[in-house]
């Protein structure tokens, strides 16, 4: 059950952003992208210290919306969005210039997936790093989620 919890609050708040920012409109692969970035982001290893845990999440919301545009955009020519007018994009699928935003609302989504998890699921109250000194102890892999 937690699985779809996680994923319908990631993608509800995903398209809720998407309707603020673009002033009343969303599509459903923004939904599908959003419960993945929760999914994904809230999986990153608790060790990693929270600044590069923004910084990762932000990578992976950023990859995640250029392979959802390659898909819905140009291959389906569905013209959902169109970012070619901005600078800094790439094929009109993702402006770079937005992944500031996404790093800065993935912490807002880091204590709400750990929230989530403690208050629901039981999982164990949620801790977070600020970066290392000792940074040969430090490793990327996924936890479970």
């Amino acid at each position: 059950m937690k699985f779809p919890i996680l994923f319908l609050t990631g993608g509800f708040i995903y398209g809720a952003i998407e309707v603020i920012a673009k002033g009343g409109d969303t599509h459903l692969s923004m939904f599908i992208v959003g419960g993945l970035c929760f999914l994904i982001i809230g999986a990153l290893n608790k060790k990693i210290p929270l600044l590069l845990r923004m910084l990762t999440g932000a990578v992976i919301i950023t990859a995640l919306e250029f392979i959802s545009g390659l898909i819905v955009n140009i291959w389906l020519g569905l013209r959902v969005w169109d970012y070619s007018h901005l600078p800094l994009n790439i094929m009109g699928q993702i402006c770079l210039l937005f992944t500031l935003f996404w790093f800065l609302l993935s912490l807002p989504g880091i204590w709400l997936g750990g929230w989530l998890k403690w208050r629901l699921f039981g999982e164990k109250k949620p801790v977070y790093r600020k970066a290392r000194k000792d940074i040969k102890n430090f490793y990327l892999p996924i936890d479970k989620i």
